[in-house]
Formats: C-alpha cells, structure tokens, sequence
C-alpha cells in the first residue's frame, strides 16, 4: 500500500509528465475533497465557456434572452479549427445552437455570438452569484488570438506556429498569464460544477441540459483518460492554449456517487503535442477521485 499522501502522488504525476498542475476534486453530495494548489489562479482556456453557458441559460430563464432569436455568426480561420470558427461562409442560427457548439467541439465563434449577445454584465453577474469571487473573464476568443498576433508581431499562423516551439517566445505571451487573460481556480471550478450538477446553477431543467452538453465532448484524451471505459460516465470540457492544457468535469459511478474535478496544467515543454501531459489529467483526477471514494 502506498503511504504517500495523495496530494504528493498527484505532484508526482504532474512531475514525471513534465508539467506544473492545479487540482480541486470534490464530492458533489458530500464534502470531502482533494486540493493541490486549488487557489492559486490559474489559465482557463475554453474551460472559460463553461461559465458563459450557464449565464446563458440563467439570462433566458429571467427573459433577458430570446433562445429563438436569429443569429448570424462570422467565421474567422484565426480565432479556431472546429464548428463555425472553421467554416467558408457565415452561418444563420438560433440563438439556441450556441451553447451546444461551445461545449460540445469548443467552437470559438459559437462562444463569441453568444458572448457578444450575453454582455460582460450578464456573465460578471453569474460568477458573482456562483460564488466564483477568484474567476476573471472578460477576454473573447478573438481577443485571446488578438494578443496572442501582437505580442507575436504577427497574424500569419505559419508564422506563429513555428515561433511558439521558441519557449522564450512563449513566456512572454498575455494570454498565458493569469494577471493579464482569462482565470480562475480549480476551486472556483469545482464550486461551478457541484451547482450544475446540484441543479442550483440555474433551474433543474437548464442544469439537466448543461450536464447533457458536456457529456457531448468530443475529445475524451484527458480527463477520462483515468477510467476505464464503461467504468463511469464523464461530463467535461477542455481547455488549451500554448503549453497549456486543462480539463473539468464530473465522474459519475452507476452506484450515484459523483466526482467534481478541475485540473490544469502548464508544460515546459513547448511541443503542441504532449499525450503524457494530457495522460496526466486523467491519472491525477483517478487518484482524487478514489480517495474521495475509499
């Protein structure tokens, strides 16, 4: 048996894939836990899109938002690869759609629409509510690649792929620091997905539909890389950007018992494909997740 606190093994998970890590795992119906640096701030990525949905459906609950109403969202190879970010032409839409392209394949122009027709307002209003008092975002994904462009001098992605393999460049990136881009903590994280999942984020109805969404998640790499298939049912979403690779989620066992989880990670090295930091994710959340239900 091994002796070794948890909080030391997950260290050491992180340690041997080569990346710093932040960890908050808690047991939605009770109160145990498992923190590794859980309040320290830290780069959410596309886990920032989260929160927006869940602003989302609390402002068309209140009758702020019209779910039917018409959108029409631009493309812009620059600001992502997947969903209407990546597409030729502009894409005529309820509002409706949105929230499952966010979530679902974390589709950059998707969350922007529904940013722009949210407001600041809206979504500083949710985080306030949620009690997320250590989460700061304000920056769109076109913001983010709009820094990125200039702290690089450059918007041609050929160009900045090969300038983001030069770690000196890398550090001096905005939107990798928590001070200047959009952050928060595994804690604040953990606290976001116990009130979806107690249905006390928005009504039952919109937290079933937030719960539905996240289960869609394409990419199972991280965070279910830690359980075995058919073991238990995972509801997530990804962050990344430049060395950073995050994920949060919940781990649902058929005997009831859920699993609240935010783990993020920062990679020394610069590679834009790392599977042992993205292994790390999932062998970190299976270590919490097992201690909370030993």
């Amino acid at each position: 048996m091994n002796a070794q606190p948890i909080p030391e093994r997950i260290r050491a998970v992180f340690a041997g894939a080569g990346v710093a890590g932040w960890l908050h795992a808690v047991d939605v119906h009770g109160t145990r836990q498992v923190d590794v640096a859980a309040d320290e701030p830290v780069v959410l990525g596309s886990v920032f899109k989260v929160p927006l949905v869940v602003a989302y459906f609390r402002a068309v609950e209140e009758g702020r938002l019209d779910p039917g109403a018409p959108v029409t969202v631009p493309t812009d190879h620059h600001h992502g690869p997947t969903g209407i970010a990546a597409k030729l032409d502009l894409v005529a839409t309820p509002l409706r759609e949105l929230p499952y392209l966010a979530l679902t394949i974390s589709d950059n122009a998707a969350a922007d629409a529904l940013a722009d027709r949210l407001g600041s307002a809206e979504l500083d209003t949710t985080l306030a509510a949620l009690g997320m008092h250590h989460t700061w975002i304000s920056l769109r994904s076109r913001d983010l690649s709009a820094r990125t462009s200039e702290d690089l001098g450059t918007s041609d992605p050929r160009l900045i792929a090969d300038m983001l393999a030069d770690p000196s460049v890398v550090r001096r990136l905005r939107v990798l620091d928590p001070a200047t881009s959009n952050r928060s903590t595994a804690r604040d994280c953990t606290r976001l997905l116990t009130a979806i999942w107690r249905d006390e984020a928005a009504s039952a109805e919109s937290c079933g539909e937030i719960r539905r969404l996240l289960a869609l998640q394409v990419w199972p790499h991280r965070l279910a890389s830690g359980f075995a298939e058919g073991e238990a049912r995972i509801a997530a979403k990804t962050g990344t950007l430049p060395t950073v690779r995050n994920e949060i989620g919940v781990v649902e066992y058929p005997d009831g018992g859920s699993f609240a989880v935010a783990v993020f990670t920062r990679s020394a090295s610069t590679a834009p494909a790392l599977p042992r930091a993205d292994t790390s994710i999932g062998l970190a959340a299976r270590l919490a997740v097992d201690e909370l239900r030993a």
